[in-house]
């Protein structure tokens, strides 16, 4: 406070304003928004900004907990739920597969026939599993939970968001991501055992988790919700292994593979 020439006092708002004008601390000095939507419009991109304003460490940490199942991972670890986090596990995980089955392809390729590739006559690469990764994951990891969100709501049973539902699915293939890179061991038994340890990973998790909301129906018919992720999840990782781990050298590695190959090429489907 200042004192000017004929007793006019001058005080400075400055830090005053910065802090308290937009009501959000130290944030709203940074342009942050609120850390729930607030007024903004759900057509609006700030409607969605708060579930991507997270942090790689919780990221990391919400993604490898997945890894050891235990039911209330909402309520323990998932709150607030974010969506930056499923986003980019989903998206790894499209890239992984379809990476990794690739350089499976190019392994299986080369124990086959060690002077096959060269310069003149590369490998060529099924950049069509590309797209199918992208169909497969998304529909499975975004269109399920929306699903069974809109389907609980229907008959009744509201007691989790929708973030939160997508959120739960998105972190639960996770564990996909290390598979697939495991999977280009070109041993075909190896493969399955990878697989059906990722299944039942993953769909303990799911099921561990969903079934508290799924018991607060009142109908009992919901409950067969149930049964019927578990065969979803199942038709989901026996097409992992199917469309992108089925590659195998000609003279195969270990006990033969219960799925043959129907002709000369070294993918088995």
């Amino acid at each position: 406070m200042e004192e000017g020439p004929e007793g006019l006092q001058f005080q400075s708002f400055l830090e005053t304003d910065a802090r308290d004008s937009s009501g959000g601390g130290v944030n709203s000095q940074r342009g942050y928004i609120p850390d729930r939507p607030g007024k903004s419009s759900f057509w609006n991109v700030e409607y969605y900004q708060p579930y991507f304003d997270i942090d790689t460490k919780t990221v990391f940490r919400r993604c490898y907990l997945t890894l050891i199942p235990k039911a209330n991972y909402i309520s323990n670890h998932l709150s607030p739920a974010d969506l930056y986090g499923p986003f980019w596990t989903l998206t790894t995980l499209i890239f992984s597969l379809f990476v990794f089955s690739s350089l499976a392809s190019s392994i299986a390729a080369y124990l086959s026939d060690p002077g096959a590739a060269s310069p003149t006559n590369p490998i060529e690469y099924d950049f069509g599993l590309l797209s199918t990764a992208f169909g497969l994951v998304y529909a499975y990891g975004l269109g399920i939970p929306i699903l069974l969100w809109l389907g609980l709501r229907y008959l009744g049973v509201g007691e989790w968001s929708i973030v939160e539902t997508v959120a739960l699915w998105g972190y639960g293939q996770f564990v996909w991501i290390p598979v697939s890179l495991l999977c280009v061991i070109p041993v075909p038994i190896l493969r399955w055992v990878l697989v059906g340890l990722a299944f039942l990973l993953s769909g303990y998790f799911l099921i561990v988790n969903t079934w508290p909301i799924l018991a607060t129906a009142d109908q009992k018919a919901v409950r067969l919700v149930a049964i019927f992720l578990v065969l979803l999840h199942a038709a989901l990782a026996l097409c992992f292994k199917v469309l992108f781990f089925s590659y195998y050298a000609v003279k195969e590695i270990g006990p033969k593979d219960p799925i043959p190959d129907p002709g000369p090429t070294a993918r088995a489907f």
